[in-house]
C-alpha cells in the first residue's frame, strides 16, 4: 500500500486566507484596541482639567453627544458625555486648547475603505507575487527554494595547484593507481575516447573508518586540476519533502556547467540506504535517493561528471545505486599492513623535526592494526611529547610511548596501588608473556609493564607480530587464546584466589573462541557451516547466530570447553616454569616496565 499524496493548492487558495484574516483583524481587533485607549471620565473631570489648563485637543461631538479630549502634553485620551455649557468655547479658549467646530469632519467612507481594505491586499499581492517570482527563478521553475534551503551548499574548489596530492597519501597503493585513472582520463580523454573506452560514471570508496577515503578524494581534487565539488551525504537531509532532491538537481546542474569536473559526496549512506518499502518511513530521504540514481544515470553519456563517494556501511546501500552504470567501480581502501604502516608513518614525520635514528619499521610493528588517522594521531602524540620534555626533536622513545598513549592512554601519575596490589598486577601480566614466549606460534613479547593508564588499565603486556598475517592457523588461535587466560592463571597458581583484572582477557578469549567456532568452521561437531553473520564489518563487525536455540546451546558449551582447555594449558605452562615465574614478576614489580629483551635475558639465562 502506498501513501497517497495530497495536491498542491494553488496560489489563490492562500491569498482567500490572509484576506479573511485582515477581514477579521479590521473588524474585531482594531476597534477593540480603539476603544481600550480611550478613558471614559465624568463631565466633572472634563471641567477641572479646562479650569487647570491641562487640556490639549478636543473635538465635540453634538451627533453622538460626547466630547473627545486630550492632556495638555497629549499623553492619554479622554471621553465624557455633553451637557448644555454655554460658556464651554470660552474656557476652551482661555485654557489655551485647540479644539474644533460645532460638529467633528467625519472622514469618507471611501477613503476609509481604500486605506484599511484596498491599500493591505494590493501590497500584500505585490510581495507574494515577487516571492513566488525569487523562488521560481532559484529552482528554475520546478521546485520552490524557500531561503536557500533547496540550494546546493556543496564546497567547490577549482583549479588549485595548493593541497593534497598522491604524494601525501601512503600505504594505498592500489586505491591510488585506480584513482590515477581518473585524474588521467581528466586531463586527457581523447586517448580513451580513441579506443571506445569510457571512464566509470562512479567510484565508491569503502573501508574502516580513519583509513584515508576522504584524503583520497581531496588527493584526487589536486592532481586533477578540475573543478571539484565536495558535499557530505547528510547535507542532501531537509526538514521539508523535496527539499533533499532540490539540492541534488541544484549539484548537478552546477557541475554539468563546470564539466569536466568530481563530485565528491561523502559519507553517502545517510542518503543511499536500501527502500525497504514501508510506509511512514523518511520520505525526504527516499526522494533525494530516486533523484541521485536519476541524475547518475539519465539517457546521456559520460559528460564529463565523474562521481567519487565514501562510505564505511557499503552493505547497507541500496542495490540500485550501486549497480554498473552508476558506481561502477569499488575501491577498497582497507588498514594499511605492515609496509604501508611504515610509509604512513614517514609522511606524517615529514611535517615534524624527527631524530635520523628513527626505527620506522619498529614503531609500524608495534602499531599493528593502526589506521592511517591513528598514525597520524601517534605522530603528533610523539611530537607533543618532545615539546613537554623540552627537546627540539622528536626521538625513537617519543613515538614508542605515543603508541601506548594511543592503544591505553596517559600514565596516571598520582594512581597510588597498595603493594599486595602491584605484585597481583606483576604476576597477572607476567602469566601473559611467559605463556606467550613458550608457545612457538605466538608473537614475541615487545614490553611489560604495571603503570596505570588513564584508560582503567593497571597494566598490559604489548606483543609484536614480525611481519604480516593474513591468515591464522586453528593452533595460533587457540595460543592466542591460552595466552589472554595466562594473567588468570598465575593469579589462582600464586595467590590461590582471583581478581577482577582479568575481565577485558575474559572478553577477547570468548569472542574468538567464539568466532573459531561459529564462523570458521574450526569444530568438528558443526563442520563447515557458518552458525553466525557479520554485519557492519567496517563498524565493528556486529554478529547474530543463525541456528536454533538448541543449536545455540551447544555452541555455548562447545564454547566454554574451548576455553577452558586453553586455561588450563596456560596453568600447565606457568607451573612447568614456577621459577621463571617468580623471578620475572619480582623483577617487574622492582622495576614496573621491562623492555622484552631484559624479559627474555631473563628467562634464557
Amino acid at each position: 500500500m502506498h501513501e497517497v499524496k495530497k495536491p498542491r493548492k494553488p496560489l489563490i487558495y492562500y491569498y482567500v486566507i490572509v484576506l479573511m484574516v485582515l477581514v477579521l483583524f479590521n473588524f474585531l481587533f482594531m476597534p477593540w484596541v480603539a476603544e481600550r485607549q480611550i478613558k471614559e471620565v465624568g463631565y466633572e473631570k472634563f471641567m477641572q482639567m479646562t479650569e487647570e489648563e491641562d487640556i490639549g485637543r478636543v473635538e465635540i461631538d453634538q451627533e453622538e453627544n460626547q466630547i473627545t479630549f486630550t492632556d495638555k502634553d497629549e499623553t492619554a485620551i479622554y471621553k465624557t458625555g455633553m451637557v448644555d455649557d454655554p460658556d464651554l468655547t470660552e474656557r476652551l479658549y482661555d485654557a489655551g486648547a485647540e479644539f474644533s467646530g460645532q460638529i467633528i469632519e467625519q472622514t469618507s467612507p471611501w477613503v476609509v475603505f481604500l486605506l484599511n481594505w484596498i491599500l493591505p491586499i494590493l501590497i500584500f499581492v505585490g510581495i507574494g507575487q515577487y516571492m513566488s517570482k525569487k523562488m521560481m527563478d532559484r529552482a528554475g521553475g520546478k521546485n520552490s527554494m524557500m531561503f536557500g534551503m533547496g540550494k546546493s551548499n556543496a564546497k567547490v574548489y577549482v583549479k588549485s595547484s595548493k593541497g593534497i596530492r598522491f604524494s601525501d597519501v601512503a600505504g594505498e597503493d592500489e586505491a591510488k593507481e585506480n584513482l590515477a585513472e581518473i585524474v588521467d582520463y581528466l586531463h586527457d580523454p581523447k586517448k580513451y575516447e580513441d579506443i571506445g573506452a569510457s571512464m566509470p560514471k562512479g567510484i565508491l570508496l569503502v573501508g574502516p573508518p580513519g583509513t584515508g577515503k576522504t584524503m583520497l578524494a581531496k588527493a584526487v581534487a589536486g592532481e586533477a586540476n578540475v573543478p571539484f565539488f565536495s558535499m557530505s551525504g547528510s547535507e542532501f537531509v531537509e526538514m521539508f519533502v523535496g527539499m533533499g532532491a532540490s539540492k541534488v538537481r541544484d549539484l548537478f546542474k552546477q557541475a554539468k556547467e563546470k564539466a569536466p569536473c568530481i563530485v565528491f559526496i561523502d559519507e553517502i549512506d545517510a542518503i543511499g540506504k536500501k527502500r525497504d518499502g514501508n510506509v511512514g518511513g523518511n520520505d525526504e530521504r527516499e526522494q533525494t535517493l530516486n533523484q541521485l540514481l536519476t541524475e547518475m544515470d539519465g539517457f546521456e553519456d559520460n559528460n564529463g561528471v565523474i562521481i567519487l563517494a565514501a562510505t564505511n556501511r557499503p552493505e547497507s546501500l541500496d542495490p540500485a545505486l550501486t549497480r554498473p552504470g552508476r558506481f561502477d567501480r569499488r575501491v577498497p581502501v582497507e588498514l594499511p599492513d605492515l609496509k604501508g604502516r611504515e610509509a604512513i608513518l614517514k609522511v606524517h614525520a615529514k611535517k615534524i623535526k624527527v631524530a635520523d635514528n628513527v626505527d620506522y619499521n619498529k614503531i609500524a610493528r608495534m602499531a599493528s592494526g593502526a589506521s592511517g588517522a591513528e598514525l597520524a594521531n601517534i605522530v603528533n602524540e610523539a611530537a607533543l611529547r618532545a615539546v613537554r620534555e623540552n627537546r627540539a626533536y622528536v626521538t625513537q622513545a617519543d613515538l614508542e610511548e605515543s603508541i601506548e598513549v594511543v592503544i591505553a592512554g596517559y600514565q596516571k601519575k598520582n594512581a597510588i596501588m597498595t603493594d599486595k596490589e602491584k605484585l597481583i598486577v606483576s604476576y597477572h601480566e607476567v602469566g601473559h608473556a611467559l605463556v606467550a614466549a613458550k608457545q612457538t606460534n605466538s608473537a614475541p613479547v615487545q614490553k611489560i609493564t604495571i603503570v596505570p593508564r588513564t584508560s582503567g588499565t593497571l597494566g598490559y603486556t604489548m606483543q609484536v607480530d614480525e611481519g604480516n598475517h593474513y591468515l591464522m592457523s586453528k593452533e595460533e588461535l587457540e595460543n592466542k587464546i591460552a595466552t589472554y587466560t595466562g594473567g588468570r592463571a598465575a593469579e589462582e597458581i600464586v595467590f590461590g584466589s582471583v581478581t577482577t583484572g582479568a575481565s577485558n582477557d575474559i572478553e577477547q578469549a570468548t569472542k574468538l573462541a567464539r568466532a573459531m567456532i561459529t564462523r570458521y568452521g574450526m569444530s568438528k561437531d558443526f563442520d563447515m557451516v557458518a552458525m553466525e553473520v557479520q554485519t557492519n564489518q567496517y563498524l565493528g563487525g556486529d554478529s547474530s547466530l543463525t541456528c536454533s536455540s538448541e543449536t545455540q546451546k551447544l555452541i555455548d558449551e562447545k564454547v566454554v570447553e574451548l576455553v577452558r582447555r586453553q586455561h588450563e594449558k596456560a596453568a600447565q605452562i606457568l607451573l612447568e616454569n614456577r621459577e621463571k615465574l617468580d623471578e620475572l614478576s619480582q623483577y617487574l614489580y622492582q622495576r614496573e616496565t621491562i623492555t622484552g629483551d631484559e624479559f627474555m635475558k631473563i628467562l634464557n639465562s
